[in-house]
């Protein structure tokens, strides 16, 4: 069977992310979103303009389609007129959607402790304590190699992490123990967390959620949660414990992250920028004990 071939519009599209270096799902849905957008009006994307990305935005909206869906949509849309088609008032051009601010799912130190214990088999459960006590994304756990941990800094290396940045993790002695202990048990060569299918991979972000959920139900935390809940935790609980909000932004390497917490009266945490004198000062450098199991 042959296979399709590719225009040369959605080649230079194609070619234009490469060169950005955006990530292979930020490329896929890109495309996905101008492909769509194509399809409704049954014409090549570059014979259609602002108007029709209007009247396609609008339709999504009276379609139910969330605020996050809509501006998804908006971001590929953006990327390839301002881009590709060389239109740089794309941005003031095509609006996105206003999201209504709504309140991270948290869990509890006792949640989190509870979570850890039940998770199914120790591999899981140095990554899940490593996600937590680090802070880190699931992409960011699940990719670590054993060369990342650096036991004599008591910090852990994130390479191509979100936005293709590199960046410096806390790891605290508690996290330190948890992945000796799986160390000793596997002894990984390569990948801190290695794929059972395939040797030189690490687990994929499937199995790091299948195992996440099987632990959130033996848990019984009687909530519906994701593997990023173990981020949003880890900010909120500095935050209850009294650490600046702008320290807790340089911990997870971002401006306008705003965790929430129960003892500052129901409000949020200020949006505040943090200087490259807190950065350079090692402000990301303080200690998180995992809650006791």
């Amino acid at each position: 069977m042959t296979t399709p071939a590719i225009s040369p519009l959605r080649q230079r599209m194609i070619e234009d992310m490469a060169i950005r270096r955006l990530a292979p799902g930020t490329q896929a849905h890109y495309l996905g979103a101008v492909a769509k957008f194509a399809q409704h009006f049954g014409k090549s994307p570059d014979r259609l303009t602002y108007e029709d990305v209007r009247a396609y935005q609008l339709h999504l909206v009276q379609s139910g389609a969330s605020e996050r869906s809509v501006n998804r949509m908006t971001s590929g849309l953006r990327f390839f007129y301002q881009v590709t088609m060389g239109l740089r008032d794309a941005p003031s051009r095509i609006a996105r959607a206003r999201e209504s601010e709504k309140l991270r799912q948290v869990l509890t130190p006792d949640e989190v402790a509870r979570l850890i214990e039940a998770a199914p088999g120790p591999k899981y459960r140095a990554a899940l304590s490593v996600a937590y006590g680090a802070g880190l994304r699931p992409s960011e756990a699940i990719a670590l190699r054993v060369a990342d941990i650096d036991k004599d800094r008591m910090v852990i290396r994130i390479e191509d992490g979100k936005g293709r940045r590199d960046r410096l993790a806390k790891l605290s002695p508690r996290v330190l123990a948890e992945l000796r202990a799986w160390w000793k048990i596997a002894q990984p060569r390569v990948f801190l967390f290695p794929s059972r299918m395939a040797a030189f991979d690490h687990i994929s972000y499937r199995q790091f959620n299948r195992a996440f959920q099987t632990a959130a139900t033996a848990a019984v935390l009687g909530k519906s949660v994701s593997p990023h809940v173990l981020r949003h935790s880890f900010a909120t609980h500095l935050l209850d414990q009294g650490t600046d909000i702008r320290v807790i932004q340089a911990l997870l390497r971002t401006t306008t992250y705003r965790p929430q917490s129960a003892r500052r009266d129901g409000r949020c945490a200020d949006f505040l920028s943090v200087s490259s004198t807190m950065r350079r000062n090692g402000a990301d450098r303080g200690t998180t004990v995992l809650p006791k199991s």
